[in-house]
């Protein structure tokens, strides 16, 4: 019983959220002062995450997180366009996890979940070129408890930003 316990716990350290970041090497970012956010896209099908509030909350954790790196908020003209989109589907994976007789053997589940994603884009508008994205995903088998973890999905993005070139 311990063992089966110990494989459902690590499975489901396995779903946790995952941050990865593109950018541009050529660009320095040190020449970046101010941003806007442009668009925010939200291509969720649950009614929870598919609201101007949850817009909102966006907009506000990249203000937050962006204002904490040293940019300003600026108007019409700005270093950096800001986008996102937030999307969710279904999935269903297979776990492996032991079972059996003294542990021997292993049984095979099927687990639903609701994958998240975030896709922040930072755009150069005098190139109109993308220059920094960060894709944050979390796995969650129920979508509306994914609204209460994306204040934590951009925070860690942000933190890969700006980037550290070589």
């Amino acid at each position: 019983m311990n063992r089966l316990v110990l494989g459902l716990l690590v499975a489901l350290a396995a779903y946790g959220q995952k941050v990865t970041v593109e950018f541009d090497q050529s660009v320095d970012f040190s020449k970046y002062k101010t941003f806007a956010i442009r668009n925010g896209r939200l291509s969720s099908k649950n009614p929870a995450l598919n609201s101007e509030l949850t817009r909102k909350q966006i907009e506000h954790d990249i203000e937050r997180a962006l204002s904490a790196k040293g940019l300003e908020l600026g108007g019409d003209r700005t270093d950096l366009n800001v986008r996102f989109t937030l999307g969710s589907a279904r999935r269903v994976e297979t776990e492996a996890y032991p079972a059996g007789w003294r542990g021997f053997g292993t049984r095979i589940v099927r687990v639903p979940y609701a994958e998240g994603t975030l896709v922040i884009d930072l755009r150069d508008p005098s190139t109109r070129s993308l220059v920094w994205r960060a894709i944050a995903t979390d796995e969650q088998r129920d979508p509306n408890k994914l609204q209460g973890k994306l204040d934590n999905m951009v925070k860690k993005s942000f933190d890969k930003y700006p980037p550290k070139t070589k």
